[in-house]
């Protein structure tokens, strides 16, 4: 069972009325219910015939219910196709399409209603800064180059509308999310539990990960702190490197990590979203949220694992 993250009502300290797309998702799973058990209402965005307490849009036909968007206070977009599988051409075409369309579409809406939201909170990643090796990287660094580099950049462009409207937009680059919603963490789990788990390619790649928990908390933190705004890194102060992550899992498990990955086996079976994904890396650090004051539960990979195994 996920446990809500305890939070401090945002925005002025009173219950409010968030709008959330991708709510089913990786995060979402985690951030509604915490939302939920702060007091807020939170209205759905969904791409089929709404139900109580959610709202029809369709991003690929520009299609969105304004009207039943009005007296929202804040907004909080979440939806994007996922990378996890083997990048095609056509499946990347899907993955920037999922992101583009659906940001530009939310951005214009609440640009145009009124009164307008206070906040839009983004999703985004930290693959804008692509492969960097063992640079520590911060929201100050420079963007890196490659596919989802360039996806990124334009995901994160894609919400100038709302930003020009005079909205607070805070766009928030993800780690490695530790959830049992999704993401990597349960994909890794079978073959670590029959003890054949090990580091991919030469393991000194860095991941930058997040508690499940701390992501829903800084969602919460983003709607409070009035004076967040633009990029804002979202990873653990304690990035890790690939053996040492797998290290991690493998002793949380009680399993060896004797079998390395080769980064061959990594390229032949997934392809460019295998070099991309799992054999390059970013050494990100959250600057800005620390700056703020944000505390994390689950700094460290050591205690962070056994929390997200014990919901998995």
């Amino acid at each position: 069972m996920i446990l809500a993250v305890p939070v401090q009502p945002p925005c002025d300290n009173r219950a409010v009325k968030v709008a959330v797309t991708g709510a089913s998702g990786l995060v979402g799973s985690v951030l509604v219910p915490a939302l939920a058990a702060g007091g807020h209402e939170v209205v759905r965005l969904v791409r089929r015939d709404p139900s109580a307490g959610e709202i029809f849009w369709d991003p690929p036909l520009g299609t969105i219910d304004s009207a039943a968007l009005e007296g929202i206070d804040a907004a909080i977009h979440l939806s994007g196709a996922t990378i996890g599988r083997r990048w095609t051409a056509a499946r990347k075409k899907e993955i920037r399409a999922s992101r583009l369309e659906s940001t530009a579409l939310l951005a214009e809406t609440v640009a145009s209603l009124e009164p307008r939201p206070r906040a839009l909170v983004c999703a985004g990643a930290v693959g804008i800064y692509g492969d960097r090796g063992d640079e520590v990287l911060t929201e100050e660094s420079e963007i890196g180059t490659g596919f989802l580099a360039d996806v990124c950049v334009a995901w994160e462009a894609a919400a100038e509308p709302a930003r020009a409207a005079g909205i607070r937009v805070v766009g928030f680059r993800h780690g490695i999310v530790l959830s049992r919603a999704g993401g990597a963490l349960p994909r890794m789990l079978t073959p670590f539990r029959l003890g054949v788990g090990g580091r991919v390619g030469n393991g000194k790649q860095w991941w930058s990960w997040v508690a499940a928990d701390d992501v829903a908390a800084a969602y919460l933190f983003a709607l409070e702190h009035q004076d967040l705004a633009g990029a804002v890194n979202l990873t653990s102060p304690n990035p890790v490197t690939n053996t040492r992550f797998t290290t991690a899992l493998g002793r949380a498990l009680g399993r060896p990590t004797v079998v390395p990955v080769p980064a061959l086996a990594v390229r032949t079976l997934f392809g460019e979203m295998g070099e991309s994904a799992l054999l390059e890396g970013q050494r990100v650090l959250p600057a800005r949220l620390l700056d703020e004051g944000f505390a994390f539960r689950y700094a460290d990979l050591e205690t962070a694992l056994p929390r997200a195994l014990e919901r998995t």
